[in-house]
């Protein structure tokens, strides 16, 4: 742990075009409050100078083990950390730290680390998919080491394809879910289809007027970015969402409950898991006013609406053997029931395998960066998530479905 009580973060710097995306990273990082030691490659020193490094992290920069030789940087870094990220991971070193080569000191600093280490890849999609790489990071991971799939978008140039650098946001995420649970990233879900829908639904009364609710959609984020760092493939079903992307998931944006329904529906024909953490609104206007609504100077008439279709309870009853459905329920506790109370009777009534539920209002859960929540199981389980960073809920429940589907496999 650090001086101030941060903890000991290792931010190695490889020698990509990405390396000025980092920047933001290391922001996010230090605002947290942890103690960042910046480790480039002499290669990254060409995109971004150690200055820059030097002035974010409050921390001289060097590459080399010659600087300092006296305190042995290689060995006291690896040593102290508690957590070591690599961004941009490139080909090169990937290769480096998947055969033990340690040539400058973030490579001898990879080897004296026993931490978790984060690495987050970006190149072009040639050399992510080549064989060498494919089974460098294989290796990698073997040995325990969490290597993100890269993002998929615009490249160096004029070209598209997967070997974006994630963003800096989702990067910080994972790495601060490490910090608070070391083997939260486990790859157990490979092979797996999680669909996750995200959000609030909007339903339209005139072309500029909608029914909305204040979900930000964060929460099925972080279950989608930390299903697809434990190797799941991942659809993410959005509805009116102002989040990047996650790297290396599927994204399907809707607007409406029926939009949501039909590509919730299409996604689970093939998904393992369904996880719906979006906020699907349970009524809708009757009619949608096809010009803008305009004040009359009288009070303005009564608005009918009409029950949208209970799309939870219709995967339940459509799911196919051995596929896992899991609720979320919002709730606020009333004179006829505690928070809980009320997901105990929804877990009952909508007969889905797991149900989160959280208390929601000013202040909780909704557009926040933390949460908390009881994940209630058919079984009568019940696993309580202290209240922190939205990853590590989706993390505990990351962890009771892998562990179910496990066990309906063996």
């Amino acid at each position: 742990m650090g001086a101030d009580g941060g903890r000991r973060v290792v931010l190695g710097v490889g020698g990509g075009i990405a390396a000025y995306k980092v920047a933001d990273l290391l922001r996010r990082l230090t605002e947290a409050g942890h103690d960042v030691s910046v480790v480039p490659t002499a290669a990254a020193l060409r995109f971004v100078g150690a200055p820059t490094w030097a002035a974010l992290s409050h921390h001289p920069v060097a590459s080399d083990v010659w600087s300092n030789a006296a305190e042995v940087p290689h060995v006291q870094l690896g040593r102290q950390a508690e957590l070591v990220v690599v961004a941009p991971a490139t080909a090169d070193l990937l290769a480096k730290a998947a055969h033990g080569l340690a040539d400058d000191l973030l490579t001898t600093t990879l080897l004296t680390a026993r931490c978790p280490v984060l690495l987050a890849p970006a190149m072009h999609t040639e050399m992510w998919e080549h064989p060498a790489t494919v089974d460098n990071v294989a290796t990698l991971r073997s040995r325990g080491a969490i290597v993100l799939e890269p993002a998929s978008g615009r490249l160096t140039g004029t070209d598209t394809g997967k070997g974006r650098l994630p963003e800096a946001a989702e990067i910080a995420a994972l790495a601060e879910l490490l910090l608070a649970r070391p083997d939260a990233l486990v790859h157990d879900l490979v092979g797996r289809h999680l669909l996750v829908s995200a959000g609030g639904t909007r339903e339209a009364l005139d072309p500029v007027r909608f029914l909305g609710n204040s979900s930000s959609g964060r929460q099925g984020y972080a279950v989608a970015a930390v299903a697809a760092a434990r190797g799941a493939r991942v659809t993410l079903v959005a509805a009116n969402v102002e989040l990047p992307d996650p790297a290396a998931v599927d994204v399907v944006r809707v607007i409406s409950a029926s939009d949501l329904r039909e590509a919730v529906q299409k996604a689970a024909q093939d998904a393992d898991v369904v996880i719906m953490a979006a906020a699907v609104a349970d009524f809708r206007p009757s009619g949608v006013v096809a010009h803008k609504i305009k004040k009359s100077g009288a009070a303005p008439g009564p608005i009918a609406l009409v029950e949208n279709c209970d799309i939870l309870a219709e995967l339940v009853a459509a799911r196919r053997p051995g596929q896992l459905i899991v609720g979320f329920a919002a709730e606020t506790g009333d004179e006829s029931g505690s928070v809980l109370d009320h997901g105990r009777a929804k877990l009952a009534r909508k007969r889905c395998d797991l149900l989160v539920v959280n208390a929601v209002g000013p202040g909780k859960a909704f557009g926040q960066a933390g949460n908390a929540g009881v994940i209630l199981g058919a079984d009568g389980s019940e696993t309580t998530v202290p209240y922190g960073p939205k990853a590590v809920l989706a993390a505990a429940l990351c962890d009771i479905v892998s562990a179910l589907l496990a066990a309906r496999q063996s």
